[in-house]
């Protein structure tokens, strides 16, 4: 199992079924109220916190109460997903399954991305990085192989940064909305560069310690990354 690939899409699958939580959290604050379309508003004109606070998501539940419940209910099981099954045979897949469920039901539009994205990292927990092995010259992979964990915790701190002014608005010195929107942007897609980058340095990692557990076990030769 290529295990620092499993780590950073379990850290961006939670992270993300965290914001699916707070999506569903201020779905179920809106009571047992229709939707009126598929597009809504997770956070009602009465409780947002600034002009552009409103976390739009899509759902096909026509009605808050239950939106948020599945929401959250959702993501609950996407946690319990990352933090047990991910490296399962059909781990990846289950993975992608349960995001598009809860775009569906008001989980959030923003995710979309970056669960993509994870789930295509995710498909290589379980399988030979050959390829890899060959863009990854050994010179290149000592390197980076370290920073895995680095771009992660920075990835996932933007994120989070991001997650907070969307729902929140705050950012110390900026007084703009716009502005505080741009830098929700700019984070995000800086977060999902690092990820990018992170995924590489994971595999980079894990076709290291594959090489050094072939050196230790000589009857593991031929099957390494």
């Amino acid at each position: 199992m290529n295990r620092a690939t499993r780590t950073i899409a379990a850290i961006m699958g939670i992270l993300f079924a965290i914001g699916g939580m707070s999506h569903g959290f201020f779905e179920i604050q809106q009571g047992n109220t229709p939707t009126n379309g598929l597009i809504i508003t997770a956070i009602s004109d009465s409780m947002r916190m600034w002009t552009h606070g409103s976390e739009t998501a899509f759902t096909l539940i026509p009605n808050f109460l239950v939106t948020g419940i599945a929401a959250i209910t959702v993501s609950v099981v996407i946690v319990v997903w990352c933090l047990e099954f991910l490296h399962t045979k059909h781990g990846a897949t289950v993975y992608l399954l349960l995001f598009i469920l809860l775009f569906l039901v008001g989980g959030g539009i923003g995710q979309i991305i970056f669960f993509t994205v994870g789930w295509a990292f995710a498909t290589r927990i379980n399988k030979p990085l050959t390829g890899w092995r060959k863009a990854l010259p050994e010179g290149l992979r000592k390197v980076i192989a370290p920073l895995w964990i680095w771009t992660a915790t920075v990835a996932s701190l933007l994120v989070a940064f991001a997650l907070e002014i969307a729902i929140f608005g705050i950012v110390p010195g900026v007084d703009d909305p716009d502005q505080r929107l741009s830098i929700v942007l700019i984070s995000l897609v800086s977060a999902l560069l690092l990820f990018i980058l992170s995924f590489v340095s994971g595999f980079a990692h894990d076709i290291q310690a594959h090489l050094a557990e072939s050196e230790s076990r000589p009857h593991l030769r031929g099957k390494i990354a």
